[in-house]
C-alpha cells in the first residue's frame, strides 16, 4: 500500500530568505543554520482544530464529510493533499484545481455543517512544493495561495520522503512557514513527519532544530507513529514512547518547559491494519492515545484516514477500510472526544 500508488502510505522510518542562506542551509549539517533565538511562548489551550482526522478525497471511496460529521460529532477534517502542479503552484494531488472543483465543494459542505478544515500539503508521493519551489519566498507564496483560496485558519505540512531527506528543502520549509505565520495573524501551523518508537528520526530532529533556530513558533510538531516494523508492547504504548521522545526533542530545541513542549506536539496515527504485515492499531490503542493527549494537552490528535474507518467487505482494499473488525466510524468517534 505504498502511497506512490496509494494514499494509505504514511511512511515512518510515517517574506524572503536570501540565496546565500539557501547555500548555507545545504551545508549546515548536524549543526544546523545560525539564526534568531527561539520565540518566547506562553502555553495556551489547543485550538478547536486539535481533533481533525485526515480525509483523502482523491480516491479510497471517500465518505461525504457532512455524513461523517452527523455520524461522529467531528467538526474538523484535515484534507489531503496539496502538491505541486509541476512547478511552484499548488493543486489538489498536483492536478485538481485549487478552487472551483470537487474539493472546494467538500469544504463548502463541511463549513455549511458548522465545521472547518485544515489543509495538508505534502505526503509520501507526488511532486512536493518544498522541492519545486526553489526559494523560501516562492514556497511561502505557494502556501499563501492555499491560505487565501480557503481563508484558512490552519495549515499542515506533511513532510515525507524526498522533501524530508534534503537538508536544503527542510530549511526552506521552516523558513517559508515562518513567513506565512508572520503574514497571517492567528494562523495555526502543523508539521507532520515520520518517527521511530523512540521519537523522531535524525532528519526529524534536525527539522525541529532548524525550526527553533529560524524562530518558527510552530503550533504542533506532529509524528506518525506506525509502520514501525518492530517495537515492544502495544501500538498504543509505542505511540506514547514516540511522543515522549518528540516532546524531549522539542523541549531541547526551543528551551520549553515540559508542559510547554507537550502542548507543542501532536500525533497522527493510522487506524487498523498499517502498511506493515503484522501491525494493527486497535480501538484500545486509540483510547490509550486519547488518554495521553488529554493528560498532556497535545496540540493535535489526527489519524489516517476517515476513508478507512469501516470494516472491509469482499473486494475492498486498505485505502477504503481498516482491515479490522469494527463498527463504522469507530475510530473517528474516539478522536472526536478530544478537546485539547
Amino acid at each position: 500500500m505504498d502511497r506512490a500508488t496509494s494514499p494509505t502510505r504514511r511512511r515512518t522510518l510515517v517574506g524572503a530568505v536570501a540565496a546565500t542562506l539557501l547555500a548555507t542551509a545545504a551545508t549546515a549539517g548536524a549543526a544546523g543554520p545560525s539564526a534568531a533565538a527561539p520565540p518566547a511562548h506562553t502555553p495556551k489551550a489547543a485550538p478547536p482544530m486539535a481533533a481533525a482526522p485526515y480525509e483523502y478525497l482523491g480516491w479510497g471511496d471517500p465518505q461525504p464529510p457532512a455524513e461523517v460529521m452527523k455520524a461522529t460529532g467531528i467538526k474538523w477534517f484535515t484534507l489531503a493533499f496539496i502538491l505541486s502542479d509541476g512547478g511552484c503552484n499548488p493543486a489538489w494531488d498536483g492536478d485538481r484545481p485549487l478552487t472551483g472543483g470537487s474539493d472546494a465543494k467538500a469544504i463548502d459542505a463541511i463549513r455549511a455543517g458548522g465545521g472547518d478544515v485544515v489543509i495538508s500539503a505534502g505526503g509520501w508521493s507526488g511532486n512536493k512544493l518544498g522541492e519545486k519551489c526553489t526559494s523560501a519566498d516562492a514556497l511561502a507564496g505557494a502556501y499563501q495561495k492555499v491560505i487565501d483560496a480557503y481563508h484558512l485558519k490552519a495549515l499542515d505540512i506533511d513532510i515525507e520522503d524526498t522533501e524530508m531527506s534534503n537538508a536544503t528543502v527542510r530549511q526552506r520549509v521552516v523558513d517559508a512557514l515562518k513567513k506565512v505565520k508572520d503574514a497571517n495573524e492567528g494562523l495555526v501551523t502543523y508539521v507532520t513527519m515520520g518517527t521511530t518508537p523512540e521519537g523522531p528520526t535524525d532528519e526529524g530532529k534536525d527539522l525541529i532544530r532548524r525550526g527553533a533556530k529560524a524562530g518558527l513558533d510552530n503550533d504542533g510538531w506532529v509524528v506518525m507513529p506506525f509502520d514501525f516494523g518492530s517495537h515492544t508492547g502495544t501500538m498504543g504504548e509505542a505511540t506514547v514512547s514516540a511522543l515522549d521522545g518528540l516532546a524531549a526533542d522539542v523541549k531541547a530545541a526551543y528551551g520549553y518547559s515540559d508542559d510547554e513542549a507537550y502542548r507543542k506536539i501532536g500525533v497522527s496515527s493510522m487506524n487498523g491494519h498499517t502498511d506493515e504485515a503484522d501491525e494493527n492499531v486497535t480501538l484500545d490503542d486509540f483510547k490509550t492515545i486519547l488518554d495521553y493527549a488529554r493528560t498532556h494537552h497535545l496540540a493535535r490528535f489526527a489519524y489516517w484516514a476517515v476513508n478507512r474507518d469501516r470494516s472491509c467487505g469482499s473486494g475492498s482494499d486498505g485505502d477504503s477500510c481498516s482491515g479490522v473488525d469494527q463498527e463504522p466510524y469507530a475510530y473517528t468517534k474516539i478522536v472526536a472526544q478530544y478537546e485539547g
